[in-house]
């Protein structure tokens, strides 16, 4: 399928920087009733589910894994996005070309300039799809803390920060909160799974007060979840694989709920890729535990959800591609086009939406 299929021009103005206060005040473009474009607030969501419904959400937790360090003159962006074991990261690295394999990154933040660090990191590798394998300079044990120390939470490259550094306006943003769902439990994404930042402790206690079931899965969003479509056809795109693990009691609820009747609502692209790999051409969800790299476009029969909520989406993405091929190409292309007219906040900081699965096995 040709990517310039899934274009649509997008005012930058539209894209926001930070989210609105109280989360559940973001607006949700209701697409969940057949041929209907209704403009909500996230707030109304427990309006919209019925008693026996189920939220299937990601309670992975994002680590501090952007990096910033020096490499002799050279000033580098590190994002984390891929362990291959307790010192070695895959990373994307702004200016990797000035890179060699064996040079040393020191790493800086707002207080310790690289000079004075004693965190660092030696490249092992590079490669042209999957960037560059580093090796970090302490016991594996310690880079957690040191992370923490370091590291800044992995903003899309759309969110726009300044290096840290004594003019640094990092302060004035407060994304180590806002970037992290309330319900975040399990260290290890490299990016947030945003359609969950809306959620409030008051939006989840309408929901269990109307008896609408909310589970969690874990699946470590990479950053490759942002990285853009090089190629001309969908064919010939990579997904890069990501960690994720489903209970079996969480699967056992989620079959239960379908047997009643109930609708499974995944919250997000990150859930609802996860159900999609465990899930078996009956529609029953199995336990899982391992990496998943699904590519779903339009085409494909959904068989595990009945609705999906998520977040507005890049042009020509992977992203946009998936909530196509959960509602229609018209439908979304005249659903964003309400969103753009009705200035929806966009991208990961943005606004909601609910959105009616109707490809199905």
């Amino acid at each position: 399928m040709k990517v310039e299929i899934f274009d649509f021009d997008l005012p930058r103005e539209l894209i926001a920087s930070q989210p609105v206060t109280p989360r559940h005040a973001s607006r949700l473009l209701d697409l969940s009733e057949d041929g209907k474009i209704t403009d909500r607030h996230f707030s109304d969501l427990p309006d919209l589910l019925r008693e026996g419904d189920i939220l299937v959400c990601n309670d992975t937790k994002v680590i501090p894994a952007r990096l910033y360090g020096q490499r002799g003159d050279a000033l580098v962006e590190v994002t984390l996005y891929h362990p291959e074991d307790g010192l070695n990261w895959w990373a994307f690295i702004k200016n990797a070309k000035r890179l060699k394999v064996d040079d040393i990154i020191k790493f800086y933040n707002d207080k310790i300039s690289a000079v004075d660090s004693d965190f660092s990191a030696t490249v092992l590798k590079k490669d042209d799809e999957d960037g560059v394998l580093l090796n970090f300079n302490v016991a594996s044990d310690d880079l957690p803390l040191k992370l923490q120390q370091f590291g800044f939470m992995p903003l899309p490259p759309y969110i726009k920060r300044d290096r840290p550094g004594k003019d640094s306006i990092w302060h004035q943003f407060n994304d180590k909160e806002n970037y992290q769902t309330v319900y975040a439990a399990h260290d290890g994404a490299v990016a947030a799974p945003t359609a969950g930042l809306h959620f409030t402790r008051e939006v989840m206690t309408k929901l269990k007060n109307k008896g609408i079931k909310q589970v969690f899965l874990t699946l470590h969003v990479g950053a490759g979840t942002f990285l853009p479509v090089k190629t001309d056809d969908t064919d010939n795109h990579k997904m890069h694989a990501e960690y994720g693990i489903i209970t079996p009691e969480v699967a056992d609820i989620i079959n239960q709920t379908k047997a009643q009747g109930g609708r499974v609502i995944a919250v997000g692209t990150t859930s609802l890729r996860l159900l999609e790999t465990a899930t078996d051409n009956q529609g029953q969800v199995r336990p899982f535990c391992g990496e998943t790299d699904i590519f779903i476009t339009p085409g494909y029969k959904f068989k595990s959800i009945d609705m999906l909520i998520t977040n507005f989406h890049l042009p020509k993405s992977t992203l946009f591609m998936l909530v196509c091929a959960v509602a229609g190409i018209d439908t979304m292309r005249k659903a964003y086009a309400h969103a753009i007219e009705q200035k929806y906040r966009f991208y990961s900081y943005g606004d909601s939406s609910i959105i009616k699965c109707v490809n199905k096995i």
